[in-house]
């Protein structure tokens, strides 16, 4: 599970994007003022960073710098500046996107996401789950000690959906996270390679089992 922390004062925001990104699976972290952004960040491993700029006892632009210096992970300001004065200060801060307030909330998690593909926090981890190791690098699949090669997109699906065990995804989900948000097909072609992979899985993972949640979407359980 990714976490993330969001450095922000005012209380209604932080409350908007926990909402938003606790749905798609992140464990969230907060600060009220950039001096309680930066003890988390010392008490907590975090994927990524949300900052506000106008903050109490330490401004974003501050804050972002002492996370730029002490740690490698995505760093977006989140303000209601929008003057290019101020978004050039922030990226000289050291941030890594920019997204002025009011914000599209499904926006803001396209910038996470692609941040957190981009620095590696996504996709470079191996992944064991049951009797089921996938190995990222190598685009293999061991299951009780026997290797598969799975075709890409199949490779890729089983991958995320073994990122976020437990959770249901929709059809629209999966387009946009294995096959990208421009993909122009139809969604059953997330039906047909979740097929296969069901068949595959049946055949050599008795303790693995792709759930399908009518009307909402599928999950990767483990079932012993």
């Amino acid at each position: 599970m990714r976490t993330v922390l969001i450095a922000e004062d005012d209380q209604h925001v932080r409350y908007l994007v926990k909402d938003l990104l606790t749905k798609e699976g992140f464990l969230v972290l907060q600060g009220a003022d950039g001096e309680e952004a930066l003890r988390v960040l010392d008490e907590h491993y975090c994927d990524l960073a949300i900052v506000d700029i106008m903050m109490p006892k330490k401004d974003g632009y501050r804050v972002t710098k002492e996370i730029r210096e002490k740690y490698d992970i995505p760093v977006i300001i989140l303000t209601a500046k929008s003057q290019i004065e101020d978004k050039e200060k922030g990226f000289s801060a050291g941030s890594d996107d920019y997204l002025v307030k009011p914000f599209e909330p499904k926006e803001l998690l396209f910038r996470i996401n692609a941040l957190l593909r981009r620095y590696g926090k996504v996709t470079d981890a191996n992944i064991k789950i049951g009797s089921m190791f996938i190995n990222k690098k190598s685009y293999e699949v061991e299951i009780n000690g026997k290797n598969y090669i799975l075709p890409l997109k199949e490779f890729e699906l089983l991958y995320f959906l073994a990122s976020w065990p437990n959770q249901v995804f929709s059809r629209t989900q999966l387009i946009e996270k294995v096959w990208g948000i421009d993909y122009e097909g139809d969604e059953r072609t997330v039906d047909v390679h979740i097929k296969r992979l069901r068949e595959r899985i049946s055949q050599t993972a008795s303790d693995l089992i792709i759930k399908t949640i009518r009307g909402i979407g599928y999950s990767l359980e483990v079932t012993k």
